[in-house]
């Protein structure tokens, strides 16, 4: 498999137009959901489209997706277009802040692979730096469109790194968004927490949790992942 393009299971993500491509992060959060209940789906920064596409192979919903960035925008239409559920999705080229602002919808799942990093290196790439950092899109911002948009039963659910997920959370929890349930991911048992995958809805209940472990020690992918994956993946060894 080329660069500009990934194979999985049911569709193609070719990636050659988007600054940010097929990553670890955004298949996680993709295979974790479970979004069958959802009649409308919407995922925020889509990038390529995939986790969009990943929650499209396992609904029956119309799923709307949005990207400030032009290239983005042109990759994820193009994914689309080319998918077995092209009739039921749909890609915006504007900000959140302006969808938002301007759409009367209701989701009962709203997603999103945060791409900006409070603590993180900022790249050089212009694309990808606008794609990984919250300049063009604040906590504040995001949690205000993301309740103005979430059904009263929905769910709001992203990845972040460990820390910057703490920080949201408590964003989150200001606005009235309240984490329900914390999955957290270690690349092996032995080393710290990486990234934290939370789920918010509009109701204060029990947090709840759970781990997942991506490698064994000896870099073999543990059962749980392959477990966890095994709807997208053709083939683990060649996806990493």
């Amino acid at each position: 498999m080329n660069d500009a393009s990934f194979r999985f299971r049911q569709f193609t993500v070719h990636q050659d137009k988007c600054a940010m491509k097929v990553g670890t992060d955004a298949v996680l959060l993709g295979s974790w959901i479970r979004p069958e209940y959802a009649r409308n789906i919407l995922d925020i920064g889509t990038g390529t489209g995939l986790i969009a596409l990943m929650l499209a192979q396992k609904s029956t919903a119309e799923i709307d997706a949005m990207d400030i960035d032009e290239g983005a925008y042109l990759q994820a239409r193009e994914n689309f277009r080319i998918s077995p559920w092209f009739y039921r999705m749909n890609v915006f080229h504007e900000s959140f802040q302006e969808f938002a602002r301007l759409s009367r919808k209701k989701y009962d799942l709203m997603v999103s692979n945060p791409p900006y990093f409070h603590h993180a290196s900022k790249p050089s790439e212009a694309s990808r730096l606008n794609a990984r950092h919250n300049d063009f899109l604040a906590y504040e911002e995001l949690l205000e469109g993301v309740k103005k948009l979430l059904a009263p039963h929905g769910r709001f659910i992203l990845i972040f790194p460990s820390r910057e997920g703490l920080d949201f959370m408590d964003h989150a929890q200001s606005s009235g968004l309240f984490c329900h349930h914390i999955v957290r991911i270690r690349t092996r048992a032995d080393k710290q927490e990486k990234r934290l995958i939370m789920e918010f809805g509009n109701t204060l209940q029990n947090l709840t949790q759970e781990e997942i472990v991506i490698q064994e020690a000896d870099n073999s992918f543990t059962s749980n992942y392959i477990e966890l994956t095994r709807e997208y993946y053709i083939s683990l060894s060649a996806s990493h």
